[in-house]
């Protein structure tokens, strides 16, 4: 079974997902102010995302659903094509290590 979010009937949908990469980092969390809600009396209706700038970061920064900048299709596919070299880096660097213990065979 898939995970599921709800978003409660009456408020917007938001324009972005988690996980998704932008210019300004990675969206890891999202929080909305409903029309209702003194929060939204002072900051108005809408999503916020929390992003980190870089997977290495302890910093997190809000931003307002307007402030969030898309990544041109080709600075995504470089920046996915450079996390599938190091992922594929690690992946060696591990049945490196497994072939250092004794009586193990890998299989490729």
């Amino acid at each position: 079974m898939q995970p599921t979010i709800t978003i409660p009937h009456g408020w917007k949908y938001p324009r972005f997902t988690l996980g998704q990469r932008i210019e300004q980092g990675m969206i890891i969390g999202m929080k909305y102010y409903p029309s209702d809600s003194l929060l939204a009396y002072e900051y108005d209706e809408s999503w916020r995302y929390l992003v980190i700038p870089d997977m290495n970061s302890i910093e997190e920064e809000n931003h307002l659903e307007n402030e969030i900048k898309l990544l041109k299709p080709q600075e995504l596919k470089t920046l996915l094509e450079a996390e599938i070299k190091k992922r594929l880096y690690q992946i060696e660097v591990l049945k490196y290590e497994l072939k250092a213990i004794s009586g193990i065979v890998i299989h490729n």
